[in-house]
């Protein structure tokens, strides 16, 4: 069937969703987008803007410690609430056992590629299509206040230089030099020269204007309650006021709220919601900016995002259901760790406080590609704190997918049925 005829419903219009309509559409196909708030509402709204090539999954050797721990710390970066939910408690032991150097290794095999292409793919599509959002090249930083920890960092940036990437350590002097707000407490940190950042928002609103450009159509405030399918092929989607959209092919990119629509066709998703915070930051009146490189908070696990005329402290991995509830304890420790890392956060203007769900499945590794036994149906979800960063790679392949019937690169590990 030619691209032209290809009619394709994309359920979700978050980061992952609009780059899948935008490829598909500037490849001919009728795409329509349904998205259940509004375009880039969702987690892509308050994400920390990182794009991060080749970092690897949260499944990382040492992790298991720490999520043991997390079961008691509320405050901890990666918290597991304590809860009577037998699909939690599977999915926190599938995680447990791939938080090793061979699953990491077996990851990075696929992330690494992604994160090249992912990298060439930003810089093309910001550039044609024009979108304001400011893109940034600078790299960023990975700064830590514990010698252990920045122990740790080094041999993990030794690692990931086995793929194709450059972080380099360091100093804590060399890093005050660099950038003042730089508190003495830092020991030392690496810095990742491939990393970039942008307004995420900003982002996906642009690329969906483009989309719509080259035809995509979008449909907001309206959600997707089923998928149609007829002898082992799919025939649309029903929305939630009984309406039906007609496809060829269904691509499910609704984040952490894909699992619901995937169970109706029999797919057991191990997915869970983890919640993210932000808070923007403004510098008083009369103050230097607060940040001029971006940066990770190593120990902590937040990443500090300058942007226009504000640094985003966003990040947290919480696991408490899926709920947008903003839980305030676990918000202001974003800035209790920009204090401790920070020179110059007294005295700051909050702009906006948020929170979001990422979607996490247990190996850290996203699921893009079609579902089995359903010709027509396609996964993009996932992606958990790499939404952004592999949002136009995933959109890229997922057309792939459905025009040509195989992706342009080999990833084969992100296959939605290996679960």
């Amino acid at each position: 069937m030619p691209a032209s005829e290809r009619r394709v419903v994309v359920v979700g219009g978050g980061v992952i969703g609009v780059c899948c309509a935008y490829f598909l559409a500037k490849r001919g196909a009728d795409v329509t987008v349904v998205e259940r708030d509004g375009i880039g509402r969702g987690a892509s709204y308050g994400n920390a803007g990182c794009i991060a090539p080749g970092h690897p999954p949260i499944n990382k050797p040492g992790r298991v410690g720490q999520a043991i721990r997390s079961l008691f710390h509320p405050l901890s970066p990666l918290y597991i609430a304590p809860q009577p939910d037998l699909a939690m408690a599977r999915w926190l032991w599938r995680f447990l056992r791939t938080c090793s150097p061979r699953h990491l290794e077996n990851a990075m095999r696929v992330l690494g590629p992604l994160g090249h292409e992912a990298r060439r793919l930003f810089s093309e599509l910001i550039g044609a299509e024009k979108i304001e959002c400011g893109f940034r090249q600078s790299g960023y930083y990975e700064i830590y206040v514990t010698d252990g920890a920045l122990a740790a960092a080094q041999r993990e940036a030794a690692f990931l230089s086995g793929y194709g990437f450059h972080p380099e350590p360091v100093s804590g002097a060399a890093l005050r030099q660099r950038d003042p707000a730089i508190r003495d407490d830092v020991v030392g940190g690496v810095f990742y020269p491939e990393g970039e950042t942008l307004d995420p928002y900003r982002f996906v609103t642009g690329l969906a204007q483009q989309a719509e450009n080259w035809g995509a159509r979008f449909l907001t405030n309206t959600e997707v309650v089923g998928i149609r399918i007829g002898d082992g092929q799919v025939g649309g989607v029903v929305t939630g006021g009984s309406a039906v959209i007609e496809a060829d092919a269904v691509i499910v990119a609704g984040g952490a709220y894909s699992k619901r629509l995937v169970r109706q066709v029999g797919l057991s998703l191990p997915l869970q919601a983890a919640k993210g915070y932000h808070c923007d930051c403004a510098p008083a009146a009369g103050n230097l900016p607060l940040l001029l490189y971006p940066c990770i908070l190593g120990e902590r696990m937040v990443f500090c995002t300058p942007m226009d005329g504000f640094v985003r402290l966003a990040g947290t991995l919480e696991f408490s259901g899926l709920n947008e509830r903003i839980e305030r304890a676990r918000l202001h420790q974003l800035m209790r760790a920009a204090r401790q890392y920070l020179n110059g956060m007294e005295g700051t203007v909050i702009r906006s406080e948020w929170c979001g769900l990422r979607p996490c499945l247990p190996d850290g590794l996203p699921a893009v590609g079609p579902v089995r036994g359903y010709r027509g149906l396609f996964l993009a979800t996932g992606h958990a704190m790499m939404g952004v960063t592999l949002g136009p790679v995933t959109g890229k392949l997922i057309a792939d997918f459905v025009l040509d019937g195989r992706p342009s690169l080999d990833i084969a590990a992100l296959d939605p049925n290996r679960f």
